[in-house]
C-alpha cells in the first residue's frame, strides 16, 4: 500500500472519529456551525497527535475510495443523541421565579411529639421572644378531628413562667414577630390524661395555629404597686394550684417559687397597712402549698424549711403544723410528730383528717417501741420475755431503763474478767 493511499485511509478514520467526538462535546445548539468548520479543516488537512501532516480527501475522492465506509446513513448531526446521559440546561423547562417552598415542619423536641411549621413567615429571626417577656398571641386550638376548642384574639402571658400548656411555651420561643404557626403536640405537652372538661378528653393531642403578635419586656417589680404586686402574685399562686390539682408537682413548684420571688422583691412604692397585710397572706399560702407539693416529692428537708417560715410568722398555722407533722412522720421522727399534730387537732377539735393521721402515727409510735423494747431486751440476754403486748409508758422510760441495765451488766462482766486475770 503507498504512502498517500495510508495517508488518506487514516485521514478518513480521523475525520470520522473527530466528528463523532465533536458530537459528543458540543451541545446541540452550536451542532451545525461546528460540523461547518470541520468540514473546512478536512479539507486543508490537519495535523495528528504524533506531529504527522495527514492529508485529508475531498468529497469526491471519498466517495471513489471509501464507498464501503459510507456515512449517509448516520441520522443529522441535530438529532444524535448526548452520550453522557444528562441533559443541557438549554433542554430544562426554566424555573419559574415566584414558586414558593414548601413548609417543612420542625421536630422541636427531637422525639416527634411536638411539630411546628411555619404558615406565615415572620420579621427575622432577630424578632423571636425570649424568657420572661410578656408575650401576646392569636390562638385557636383543635382536636385532631378540627373540632375548635377555643379561640382567644389576644392571650397575654409570661414566657417560660408556665403560665399556658408546655407546648405553647416551649414553640413560642422559636416563633418570629408576625408568624403564624400550625402547632402538633402530644397530650403530654397540653392537658395530659385528665384532659379538661368538658370539652378536651383526656390523653388528647392537639394543634394549636398561633399568630405572634406582641413582645414586651415584663414590669418591673419594683414599680409595681401594691394592688398590681398582689394580683400578679395571686395568678402565679393559682396557676401553681393548677397544676398542683393535675398532679404536676414540679411545675407547680415552679409557680410557687415565682410568686414567692415576686411578693419578696424589693419595692420603690410606699403599700398600705392592708396591702402589706394582704402580701403575707398570699405569701403564708405560696409556702403551705410548695410544703405539700414537696411533701409530694418527697423532699422532706424542703418541705420542712417551707413549714417553718410559715410557723415562725403564724405559729398557729393549721396547714402549716399539720404538714409539719406528716413530714416529720416521713422521716421517721414520731415523737415530735405527734405533739405538733396535736396542737393542731387542739386549734380544730373537727378536722377528721387530723384526727385520721394522728391515730395512724400514734400506731406506728406504739409499733416503734415495742422494736425497740425487744431490742434491748435481747441485748440482756432475755430474749424469752413477753413479746405479746407493750405497755404504754413514758416514750423514754424503757428504752433508757433497759440500756442502764444493759450498761450495769456490761460492766460488771468486765469488772469479773479484770479479777480473775488478777488471781490468775
Amino acid at each position: 500500500m503507498c504512502r498517500v493511499h495510508r495517508h488518506k485511509q487514516q485521514s478518513r478514520a480521523c475525520g470520522a472519529f473527530r466528528i463523532r467526538d465533536s458530537r459528543a462535546r458540543t451541545p446541540r445548539s452550536s451542532w451545525e456551525a461546528h460540523s461547518t468548520a470541520l468540514i473546512r479543516r478536512r479539507r486543508h488537512g490537519f495535523r495528528g497527535r504524533s506531529g504527522e501532516d495527514f492529508e485529508v480527501l475531498d468529497n469526491d475522492e471519498e466517495e471513489e475510495e471509501g464507498r464501503d465506509e459510507d456515512l449517509s446513513g448516520l441520522p443529522p448531526l441535530e438529532d444524535v443523541p448526548r452520550n453522557d446521559g444528562r441533559e443541557t440546561a438549554a433542554s430544562q423547562p426554566p424555573a419559574p421565579e415566584d414558586a414558593e417552598e414548601t413548609p417543612e415542619w420542625v421536630d422541636v423536641l427531637g422525639s416527634g411529639l411536638l411539630k411546628k411549621k411555619v404558615i406565615v413567615a415572620g420579621q427575622g429571626p432577630e424578632t423571636r421572644p425570649v424568657k420572661s417577656q410578656d408575650v401576646t398571641v392569636r390562638l385557636k386550638t383543635m382536636l385532631q378531628d378540627g373540632t375548635v376548642v377555643e379561640e382567644n384574639p389576644s392571650l397575654t402571658f409570661t414566657l417560660g413562667d408556665c403560665d399556658v400548656i408546655q407546648a405553647l411555651d416551649l414553640c413560642i420561643q422559636l416563633m418570629e414577630m408576625g408568624e403564624t404557626a400550625l402547632i402538633i403536640s402530644d397530650a403530654k405537652y397540653c392537658f395530659g390524661r385528665q384532659g379538661r372538661s368538658p370539652d378536651i378528653p383526656p390523653d388528647s393531642s392537639l394543634e394549636l395555629e398561633v399568630e405572634l403578635l406582641s413582645a414586651q419586656d415584663a414590669p418591673d417589680l419594683e414599680l409595681l404597686s401594691g394592688k398590681e404586686k398582689i394580683e400578679l402574685a395571686n395568678r402565679k399562686r393559682e396557676r401553681g394550684n393548677f397544676h398542683y390539682q393535675r398532679a404536676d408537682y414540679v411545675l407547680a413548684i415552679n409557680s410557687y417559687d415565682i410568686a414567692l420571688k415576686i411578693i419578696g422583691s424589693s419595692s420603690k412604692v410606699d403599700f398600705t397597712q392592708e396591702e402589706e397585710e394582704a402580701l403575707v397572706d398570699v405569701k403564708m399560702k405560696c409556702l403551705n402549698n410548695l410544703a405539700a407539693s414537696q411533701l409530694k416529692l418527697d423532699h422532706y428537708d424542703a418541705a420542712l424549711r417551707s413549714c417553718n417560715q410559715v410557723l415562725e410568722q403564724q405559729p398557729d398555722n393549721i396547714k402549716a403544723l399539720f404538714r409539719k407533722g406528716k413530714v416529720l412522720a416521713q422521716q421517721g421522727e414520731y415523737r415530735e410528730a405527734i405533739p405538733i399534730l396535736k396542737a393542731a387537732l387542739k386549734l380544730e377539735p373537727s378536722n377528721k383528717t387530723i384526727h385520721t393521721e394522728l391515730s395512724k402515727l400514734a400506731k406506728k409510735h406504739a409499733d416503734q417501741k415495742c422494736v425497740e423494747t425487744e431490742m434491748y431486751r435481747k441485748m440482756l440476754g432475755n430474749p424469752s420475755g413477753p413479746t405479746a403486748k407493750c405497755k404504754d409508758k413514758s416514750s423514754r422510760s424503757i428504752p433508757w431503763k433497759w440500756l442502764f441495765g444493759a450498761t450495769a451488766v456490761a460492766l460488771g462482766g468486765v469488772a469479773l474478767s479484770v479479777v480473775i486475770a488478777a488471781r490468775n
